[in-house]
């Protein structure tokens, strides 16, 4: 919302400078976004050039002889050097004098000599005050401009111009007035009178509405006959310039002054090119309108229109139509102001991709109860500035909801705030802002008005006591203290999904947060697809449905990454899915995949070699890890085969917990679904469902151990057994692990060899040690008996021999 000082200034009697209105208007909740003030300007002056000849020693350059008036170098002429090539004697341009910072050059201007001869400021062209990209030439002002006087003055440009950002919720502060009311209340100023008078009309409108339309709240018509329309006068047009507008002719460019300074969007018709009545009705489909962007947009039944019996008209509460649009010629003319539905014009807005001031508006909520007023003010301002003849008004009465009184305690302001206010204050606050105040024994009865509709309990009331006394008088306070080292501070989802994210992310996985929708095709690819989870709005037409999977999103986002060179690479998401549209089809997972070579054991030795591509194990292991990070008992897990059907059904599975719970799945992925989604290359990928997870019995919280760090350096010592064919790999390594406890530390597997010098019915299985000695440096003898015990503890459990 973009406005100027003096516009801001006609509705509010004020003597605060603009830095106290700026830092005002932040504190009170309207954030200032940016602020163009344009003061500097006022040292540039408009002067004349009284004579003009060529410098002695450059032919482009022109030695002028300059007068900018009797306040400057006591009324005698200034010599300029300039290379413009319109400088000529008579010209009245805007000089820049020595001291004067040029913004489009970034210098501060001083007495210097050009090729010889002094200059004693600047003739400058309109980049060099960055008032556009003109600069073939210096500014060339009308012969009467005032000599002497300051440009910015002259030209309108000395009124900064203020905007703020607005939330959603405010669609009061969409005005200048609003803005205006806001400042007032919180002491900044008096708002000045903001009351229409009516404008007597003479006879009926001969032009009749028929309202068809559930959109329609209400709507009011006059018809102002004789108007001359043509330019704006010169106030209006520079403050709809200075907001970013182009002025077009007398006529639009009063509404778009209404919309701006009451927040009252209006629409008026060229009344000649009007056939017959009109109908407010909603489209039929297939038909179009030549909007006045200048595009023809086609509509359907969802989208609101006014209509004569040509056809549309008008799309209502975002466009008017280029056929019945006002121009030079327009003699009589149709003044729209009407009530429209805020969300049905906004899925209109959006729906056809429109973006209007009045659509802004209106999909925020007008003030209902200024629909009259904004008719009588825009007709005001027709026969000021265009003259003509009204009649009275074609009303359908706009359907106000009562408003109910909210029980508002004044204690609630220090409860949920913090500060104390006195009830006299919150009352005082609350009625400058608009509301209707009934005050009672320690609470009143209050009743937001008309045009704040984001009131609707009393919390809304504290914030607005609570700005307008200012956020920053809220004193600090620390968070208060947990009763008891062992409460629970975060929920249980909120601990598994804590948990999930640092075990995946332990493991070499890097988080990922992608949308929660996905094209059809993906969705139809990983078990969704139903037609109650698509959206009847999507943001984009790839992410047209609410996402059955976090692998779609994570596997696009692996194969973009490989796309720019980042081949190898693991990826992984805690978020919901959405199986159904009931409230249980919603399922909090952990999901992640694993691409090229980035396998968890992918660094340092391994059975597999240095470079393997990922596989079902990769992902089976991560599932694993998330499963005994969150509590569930390992020893008790059940592994079947295949896994979905988007899995490899021969490099898939499923973890379960008893017959019928599925607490993950995993595998690498099947060609028809990587092909659906466009991925190349060695993928696999896993989902844990957290909430089929049982949650674990808490358990009292016990001091860790103080954390012992030896002195002594780890010996590693390698073994190779030959061992059955049939015999795992984990029952050999748990087996070495507990040969010796404490004085093993990690045992991994590197290698698995089989061939014939071994037998059909054997294999090689070699293991790496690491010993941490925490006493002393390990002897000969030391190592001799740790590598007796571990292979007997092998030979024990799997029958194997160390191999020669």
């Amino acid at each position: 919302m973009k406005f100027t000082l003096s516009w801001l200034k006609d509705h509010l009697d004020t003597d605060a400078t603009l830095a106290e209105i700026t830092e005002r208007l932040t504190a009170i909740g309207l954030e200032v976004e940016s602020l163009d003030d344009k003061a500097a300007m006022r040292a540039f002056t408009i002067a004349r050039v009284l004579e003009a000849r060529r410098h002695p020693d450059a032919d482009k350059l022109q030695v002028l002889t300059v007068d900018a008036g009797p306040a400057v170098n006591g009324g005698k002429p200034l010599q300029v050097v300039c290379g413009a090539p319109n400088a000529r004697a008579g010209l009245v341009g805007v000089l820049g004098l020595p001291g004067t910072y040029v913004p489009g050059l970034d210098v501060t201007l001083g007495i210097g000599k050009i090729r010889g001869i002094e200059s004693f400021g600047m003739m400058c062209s309109e980049r060099e005050l960055e008032l556009s990209d003109e600069h073939n030439g210096i500014i060339d002002l009308a012969q009467d401009a005032p000599v002497g006087t300051a440009f910015a003055d002259y030209a309108g440009l000395a009124d900064p111009v203020i905007e703020i950002n607005l939330t959603p919720n405010r669609p009061d502060a969409t005005s200048v007035h609003g803005i205006a009311r806001d400042l007032a209340a919180s002491g900044l100023g008096t708002l000045k009178g903001g009351a229409v008078e009516p404008v007597a009309g003479e006879g009926a409108c001969p032009v009749t509405v028929r309202v068809e339309s559930e959109t329609c709240l209400g709507f009011a018509l006059r018809r102002v006959s004789g108007v001359r329309n043509g330019p704006s006068p010169e106030w209006m047009q520079k403050r709809l310039k200075a907001i970013g507008l182009r002025p077009i002719n007398a006529l639009v460019d009063i509404t778009n002054y209404v919309t701006f300074d009451r927040g009252r969007p209006l629409h008026v018709f060229d009344a000649k090119k009007v056939a017959g009545d009109l109908v407010v009705r909603q489209a039929a489909e297939g038909e179009e309108i030549l909007g006045l962007d200048g595009r023809t947009h086609a509509l359907n039944k969802r989208v609101c229109v006014i209509a004569d019996d040509r056809g549309v008209e008008s799309i209502a509460g975002i466009m008017g139509g280029e056929h019945s649009g006002c121009d030079e010629g327009t003699t009589d003319v149709l003044i729209e102001s009407a009530l429209w539905e805020p969300l049905a014009i906004a899925r209109a807005g959006r729906a056809l991709g429109i973006i209007t001031d009045a659509r802004y508006r209106f999909e925020r909520g007008v003030d209902p109860a200024f629909m009259e007023p904004g008719l009588e003010l825009a007709t005001r301002l027709v026969m000021d500035l265009c003259g003509g003849t009204p009649s009275e008004v074609a009303l359908t009465p706009a359907r106000i909801e009562t408003r109910e009184a909210i029980r508002f305690p004044f204690s609630e302001v220090e409860r949920l705030t913090g500060l104390t206010v006195e009830p006299v204050r919150q009352v005082e606050i609350l009625t400058r802002l608009g509301f209707e105040v009934d005050e009672r024994p320690n609470h009143a009865l209050v009743v937001a008005p008309s045009w704040r509709p984001d009131i609707e309990g009393k919390a809304d009331l504290v914030e607005e006591v609570m700005r307008l006394v200012g956020v920053d008088n809220i004193a600090p306070q620390p968070l208060p203290a947990i009763a008891g080292v062992n409460g629970r501070v975060l929920t249980p989802r909120q601990v598994r999904d804590r948990a999930a994210r640092r075990t995946l992310a332990a493991r070499g996985l890097a988080e990922a947060v992608t949308y929660s929708f996905v094209s059809a095709e993906a969705a139809k690819a990983f078990g969704g697809g139903e037609a109650h989870l698509s959206l009847e709005n999507p943001i984009a037409a790839d992410l047209s449905d609410m996402r059955p999977s976090l692998l779609p999103n994570l596997l696009q986002a692996a194969q973009r990454n490989a796309q720019r060179g980042y081949g190898d690479l693991a990826l992984f998401e805690v978020a919901s899915i959405y199986r159904s549209d009931e409230p249980d089809g919603q399922r909090r997972v952990a999901g992640g995949v694993r691409r090229g070579t980035a396998t968890h054991a992918g660094a340092g030795r391994d059975w597999a070699g240095n470079a393997a591509a990922v596989g079902v194990f990769d992902a089976k292991a991560d599932a694993l890890a998330v499963l005994e990070a969150i509590g569930v008992p390992v020893e008790r897990l059940q592994f079947e085969t295949p896994a979905s059907p988007w899995y490899h059904p021969g490099r898939s599975g499923r973890i379960k917990l008893g017959p019928k719970t599925v607490l993950a799945e995993f595998g690498e992925f099947h060609p028809r679904a990587l092909k659906a989604l466009g991925v190349t290359g060695s993928v696999a990928g896993f989902e844990v469902f957290l909430d089929e997870a049982p949650e674990g019995k808490r358990k009292a919280t016990r001091t860790k151990p103080v954390l012992q760090l030896s002195a002594f350096q780890p010996v590693k010592r390698d073994f190779a057994f030959v061992v059955d064919r049939g015999v795992e790999a984990i029952k050999l390594i748990r087996a070495a692990e507990g040969a010796d406890r404490k004085l093993i530390g990690e045992v991994r597997l590197f290698d698995v060899f089989e061939g014939a010098a071994l037998g059909a019915d054997a294999k090689s299985v070699a293991i790496e040690v690491t010993l941490n000695p925490a006493e002393k440096t390990l002897t000969d003898e030391d190592l001799e008996a740790v590598s007796k015990k571990i292979v007997a503890a092998v030979e024990k459990t799997t029958g194997g021999r160390l191999r020669a």
